[in-house]
């Protein structure tokens, strides 16, 4: 191994890496874009709701229903 090593850095993480540089606040502006549309609490009465009221489907979805 040479004396002047360096870990192998993708053109992907260096790309990043500069962004982030250029542009301190990038995260923070990635973390609130994603509380507006992901971190939200969830309404378990809701949710419980939805799953009681599902229909079963039947075995064969194209088949008419015999009398």
């Amino acid at each position: 191994m040479p004396l002047f090593w360096k870990p192998y850095q993708s053109d992907v993480t260096q790309f990043i890496d500069t962004l982030k540089a250029a542009k301190p606040s990038l995260e923070a502006e990635q973390r609130a874009g994603r509380a507006l549309l992901w971190d939200k609490t969830q309404d378990r009465q809701a949710a419980a709701d939805f799953r009681a009221g599902r229909v079963a489907q039947q075995p064969y979805v194209y088949q008419t229903r015999g009398k």
